[in-house]
């Protein structure tokens, strides 16, 4: 507290006294030497258990990375080094000029790009149009036709495998494309319908609306004003379509007999089955195989997540 003391005060001296506060006087809290203590946020991790978290990371990435890694080296080394545990030695590419120019590794290249062009066409636009009408429609048979959409996919694929090929027998479909095709968007259209119509819903309704004010009929509305918002949905549905013809090896196998009709997955056994085992050619064609497959997924993997995730919520 400060005071001014009026008998010491002469012309043009003010004499200040400093006296304490009562009230404010008191022990001054000591501040200890050395850096303040950090206070931790909530949800923030700790030295050890980040250093945990990315150790358990870096684990799981070589898990994932090591075994197309290795497929790779396989493809380069020579026949009698494929099963060594060193690097390339004596690098060579006979494994893939075998696989090229000795086997039918082409015709089942032919075979598998149209079965794959044609059932990813197909089923993004069954799915797409299946997904739309249920989302934005009601009419007689969709509760059942949801249902079976969805309980077509609680079966596993092997046991489905005996019916399919007794009714491709019947219509005489067997070693033929068009077979095949029927067969696998039996697989991927229920579950992308499912998608697309989770997609669907998240889409107003007043765009519909205004195409109808506009003069467009149904599909004109699902063409022209829907399609160009779905494209994360319809590159989901595209990739997955794409996957399962591309890799499918059950129904490859089974349906289609002969080296000439054979897709990429079925020609993959003829380089190591019980009588023959030639794993340097197997390893070059998957080598091959897969290249298309990571072009395929570069191109669609910015909608991916979007697409994916798109229906879990209504907005």
């Amino acid at each position: 507290m400060t005071t001014v003391n009026p008998r010491e005060n002469t012309p043009g001296k003010t004499t200040v006294t400093t006296t304490p506060d009562p009230v404010t006087t008191g022990p001054v809290p000591t501040v200890p030497a050395g850096r303040p203590r950090r206070v931790r946020r909530r949800g923030e991790r700790g030295p050890l258990a980040s250093a945990a978290l990315h150790a358990g990371l870096l684990l799981a990435a070589v898990v994932a990375v090591f075994p197309p890694f290795w497929l790779l080296v396989t493809s380069f080394k020579p026949k009698t080094d494929t099963f060594t545990t060193s690097l390339v030695k004596n690098f060579t590419l006979e494994n893939y000029d075998h696989v090229v120019n000795d086997t039918y590794f082409l015709t089942w290249f032919g075979n598998s790009v149209v079965i794959v062009l044609v059932t990813t066409l197909l089923g993004v636009f069954i799915s797409a149009t299946t997904g739309y009408a249920v989302s934005r429609f009601r009419f007689p048979g969709m509760r059942p036709l949801m249902w079976t959409l969805l309980i077509t996919q609680m079966f596993p694929m092997a046991i489905l495998i005996v019916p399919l090929y007794n009714l491709m027998a019947q219509l005489g479909l067997l070693n033929q494309p068009v077979g095949l095709i029927i067969t696998y968007l039996t697989i991927a259209v229920p579950f992308c319908a499912w998608m697309m119509k989770g997609f669907f819903d998240t889409i107003p309704v007043s765009i519909d609306e205004s195409g109808r004010v506009d003069g467009l009929n149904p599909f004109g509305t699902f063409w022209r004003l829907i399609m160009p918002l779905a494209k994360p949905g319809l590159a989901v549905t595209g990739f997955y379509s794409f996957v399962t013809a591309w890799a499918e090896v059950a129904y490859a196998s089974a349906f289609m007999t002969g080296e000439e009709n054979l897709t990429l997955a079925g020609g993959l056994q003829t380089f190591v089955n019980q009588y023959v085992g030639d794993w340097g050619s197997m390893t070059a064609a998957a080598v091959i195989i897969a290249v298309p497959a990571a072009i395929v997924f570069g191109i669609a993997q910015r909608h991916l997540v979007a697409g994916l995730t798109s229906g879990a919520v209504k907005s």
